[in-house]
């Protein structure tokens, strides 16, 4: 049997009322980060609800290697009633884990909020609590990590600083996670991401799965690289025929 690598999709397809979204063929590597770019509708988030076991696909196969799944969603989703170290802790309290609030701690102090353990997230501006959801995904070191356009609401330099921490954190990481995280930003895809894989608007297969130059995490300035223009511009092209109607 051919190795599977963190997780992979073999001819998947999704169908609903009328539509349907596949075959989707995507395999991503131990370690790896991928990201996934397309039209709103082409299936990038339910690549990562199928990844996640939270969706069954209709036909064909899903595969995740043993390990844990960590899920960042699009906006936070942390329990409003609790402190930030008790919504990190969450995970591992229902592991049964006796050192679940000094990981927690941990987590926060790595993505910056060491001094606001007890704060909740009500009093987070929207990057302090997208860091805390980051905590919550990763304080469990899982070997998977899908994050579903987790900075789109924030402001540019806001995200900018967020996927700086997460490649820290990931070269950090003793087992560094295989990473999916969908975009619809090429230039976040591109800078973010060892891979970039583009899906058709239409059907949801993948068009092109393009390496991106450079190593991770970037060096300063890179986005002013040639390179990163050209793989940005490469790319942007891939996704601009994916949304043309069919002839």
């Amino acid at each position: 049997m051919a190795e599977i690598g963190a997780a992979a999709l073999h001819g998947v397809v999704v169908r609903y009322a009328g539509a349907a979204i596949g075959p989707l063929d995507l395999t991503v590597a131990p370690g790896e980060i991928v990201a996934l770019v397309g039209a709103s509708g082409a299936g990038k988030s339910t690549a990562l609800r199928l990844i996640a076991g939270l969706e069954a696909p209709t036909e064909g196969t899903v595969h995740r290697a043993p390990g844990g799944i960590g899920f960042v969603f699009q906006s936070p989703t942390l329990m409003p009633w609790a402190d930030i170290q008790t919504n990190v802790a969450l995970p591992l309290e229902l592991k049964g884990r006796p050192d679940a609030r000094t990981r927690a701690a941990e987590a926060l102090t790595a993505v910056g909020l060491g001094d606001r353990l007890g704060a909740y997230p009500a009093q987070l501006s929207g990057g302090m609590a997208m860091r805390a959801s980051l905590a919550r995904a990763l304080v469990a070191q899982p070997s998977l990590l899908l994050l579903d356009e987790p900075f789109a609401a924030l402001d540019s330099v806001t995200r900018r600083s967020l996927i700086e921490d997460l490649h820290a954190l990931w070269a950090a990481s003793p087992v560094r996670p295989a990473i999916v995280f969908v975009t619809h930003d090429v230039d976040e895809a591109v800078y973010l991401a060892q891979r970039v894989v583009v899906l058709d608007a239409r059907t949801g297969r993948v068009v092109q799965a393009r390496p991106t130059p450079g190593a991770l995490p970037r060096p300063d300035r890179w986005r002013a690289d040639p390179a990163y223009r050209e793989a940005v511009e490469a790319v942007t092209q891939a996704l601009a025929a994916a949304m043309e109607p069919a002839a």
